[in-house]
């Protein structure tokens, strides 16, 4: 049986879990995640978690925050005047917005309070420093790479 190899296309159903069990992610049955092992969109700890794995094998593996979306910074956490928030923007707790950042990259901010006259938000990404834990299913290779 083919086993999956780095660069290879690859179907797998998932279920991605922090430590107290909180459900961050997962695939449904009838749209598994398909992506290409080594593929810089993928964290690469979880396309070399499938290296190895046999078409129909169970896998369950932990990514350290280092691993994964990095340790959390709380440098990132800071607060705004309302003023310098443009109008059609209406901050609410737990809201997320999509901002463009000086150097011209674009990130997501977490709108952590709203006061009279300011607003507190977090711009690190929701799971850092988080441990994730995650259950992989192999479904198919779909496509190897030449070698």
């Amino acid at each position: 049986m083919a086993v999956a190899q780095d660069g290879d296309r690859v179907k797998v159903y998932f279920t991605g879990t922090l430590e107290d069990g909180t459900i961050f992610g997962q695939t449904h049955e009838d749209e598994p995640f398909e992506f290409t092992i080594g593929e810089k969109s993928v964290l690469p700890k979880f396309g070399g978690a499938v290296i190895g794995m046999e078409e129909g094998e169970d896998k369950t593996f932990l990514i350290a925050p280092e691993d994964a979306y990095g340790p959390r910074d709380e440098k990132r956490v800071f607060t705004a005047e309302k003023s310098e928030i443009p109008d059609h923007i209406k901050p609410e707790i737990g809201k997320k917005i999509q901002v463009q950042m000086g150097n011209g990259q674009m990130a997501i901010l977490t709108v952590l309070d709203v006061s009279e006259d300011k607003v507190t938000f977090d711009a690190n990404d929701p799971l850092a420093g988080e441990e994730l834990t995650f259950k992989i299913k192999l479904l198919e290779i779909v496509q190897t790479e030449e070698k």
